[in-house]
């Protein structure tokens, strides 16, 4: 593939399936994917074939038909753009609708044998090492769908009773850099602290996509228990670019999160 892989990384971190991958992830599916092209009203993929891969849509239209099977009222079809995606599967599943070309078309393939790039130990870290840091623990979020990740407290974590401060803030940040272009780096943030969270619920992490920029992305996080919104962050992405600059204070030694003293042995 003669395409320039910074450009295929780029592009790829604009796509909403990948954006939770660790980045070391998305650089490793820009070295594998395939390029194919089709003219108006070729079959990109058809009704019960096998699945060979992750199929994204780098140009063009194509035209997704629904199963024969629906009911006719319930049969509508729908169109696939710039970086929508389909066919994410293993080798034993099919495709369960038509797709067809509307124009000329370009997708970006992986092959299924390069699935578990999908499939990341930690939304940070993909490989399988046994044990990950208590920060990368605390800031590890399960992402439950587009735009919606889960979050918990750990037992061993330090904690004051309540949910509040720094976890918020950083599983919350978390929850928007997996929903922006990896090369796109966070530069300001606004949070709110409205109530504090329950140590023992998981707490919910809704990303809305207010901005997506070609240099930057704004993104703003609700923080929920119970349906209820505890907390707000606004953060604002810039991909970084020659002569950005910006004023970089020198931050003190500090000790990590697990050998800080607890809040109690200062009163």
């Amino acid at each position: 593939m003669d395409r320039d892989r910074e450009e295929v990384t780029e592009f790829l971190g604009q796509v909403s399936l990948l954006q939770c991958l660790p980045g070391s992830s998305i650089r490793r599916i820009a070295e594998a994917v395939q390029v194919r092209n089709y003219e108006p009203g070729d079959y990109v993929a058809r009704e019960g074939e096998p699945v060979d891969g992750l199929y994204i849509i780098l140009d063009g239209q194509a035209e997704v038909s629904a199963p024969a099977n629906a009911e006719e009222a319930n049969r509508p079809d729908y169109v696939l753009n710039k970086y929508d995606y389909f066919g994410y599967g293993t080798n034993s599943s099919v495709h369960q609708g038509t797709v067809v070309a509307l124009s000329k078309l370009t997708c970006f393939i992986l092959p299924n044998k390069y699935g578990h790039l999908l499939q990341p130990k930690t939304i940070w870290n993909a490989e399988e090492t046994p044990e990950h840091s208590l920060l990368e623990q605390i800031l590890h979020l399960e992402p439950l769908e587009v735009d919606i990740f889960r979050g918990f407290t750990l037992p061993e974590a330090p904690t004051f009773r309540r949910v509040f401060g720094g976890q918020f803030i950083g599983q919350a940040l978390a929850a928007a850099s997996k929903t922006v272009d990896c090369l796109k780096m966070v530069h300001s943030l606004h949070a709110i602290f409205l109530v504090a969270g329950d140590n023992d619920i998981p707490i919910i992490y809704q990303v809305h996509r207010a901005r997506d920029g070609s240099s930057f992305a704004t993104r703003k996080v609700e923080a929920k228990q119970k349906g209820l919104v505890l907390f707000t962050l606004i953060a604002s992405f810039q991909k970084e670019e020659v002569g950005f600059e910006h004023q970089a204070a020198i931050m003190p030694d500090v000790p990590p999160p697990e050998q800080a003293r607890i809040f109690l042995s200062f009163l």
